[in-house]
């Protein structure tokens, strides 16, 4: 019997052709699942990724709260063009700490998945102000508004704990000093940033905003931004030693 006579079969009777789809299905489905239960965790573990300060986390939440995931994605495609533009491509433990992950699809502006550092302070409160002052044909909007808006972070406390009961390693502890800690990482000497980063590696603490006397939105908003790409070293990173 020919090729075609056997596949005739399936053209011809639509039950036959429905039980193959789903037999093709199901055997597809087996393949791609099956292999997950035998896993402990489909995110590699990477050194020096960790949740991110309550100041950094109050900075996210004013980033949702803005969409500015509408137009900016945080994933790197391991694509040739995309890596010598962004940098290191993004990887799945970087974004094992976000609820929801900022990964995104559109890119109205670039890709912020290793924007931290990579600009000053000043040049980000000048961009978030006035995007066209640094950046002459953006069409984003500007966020003048963060530098008089006093961040509210009366329940951070209470946002740090709903995170880690989704699976984000916040301790007692650093619930506990979450208002504090706001303090401590937004100001400049502070006493409390030396205590901040034993909790939090690495974590920067100046004054965001360029306003000591008062913690802004601002102040919130650059923070975030400035620690995104930052917490993997990918001057040691290793990938083949991290593929599992």
């Amino acid at each position: 019997m020919s090729v075609w006579a056997k596949h005739k079969v399936f053209e011809k009777n639509s039950l036959v052709l429905l039980v193959g789809i789903l037999v093709a299905v199901a055997i597809g489905g087996l393949v791609e699942i099956a292999p997950l239960f035998y896993l402990k965790s489909t995110i590699e573990a990477v050194q020096g990724v960790r949740p991110y300060t309550p100041l950094e986390l109050a900075g996210r939440n004013i980033y949702l709260r803005e969409g500015c995931y509408n137009c900016h994605s945080q994933m790197i495609r391991p694509l040739r063009d995309e890596v010598e533009r962004y940098g290191h491509y993004s990887l799945a433990a970087e974004s094992m700490y976000d609820h929801p992950f900022q990964w995104g699809s559109k890119r109205t502006g670039p890709d912020l998945g290793r924007v931290g550092g990579k600009y000053s302070d000043e040049w980000q409160r000048a961009h978030l102000v006035n995007p066209r002052a640094v950046a002459p044909a953006s069409i984003m909007p500007g966020y003048p508004f963060l530098a008089t808006t006093a961040l509210d972070y009366e329940h951070i406390a209470d946002d740090m704990n709903a995170q880690a009961t989704v699976g984000v390693p916040y301790t007692p502890e650093m619930i506990a000093k979450a208002k504090g800690d706001v303090l401590a990482q937004a100001a400049n000497d502070d006493p409390g940033a030396a205590d901040l980063a034993k909790r939090y590696p690495k974590a920067l603490a100046r004054d965001f905003d360029g306003n000591p006397s008062e913690v802004t939105e601002m102040d919130a908003l650059v923070a975030y931004l400035q620690v995104l790409g930052t917490m993997v070293d990918f001057k040691t990173y290793d990938d083949k030693a991290n593929v599992r």
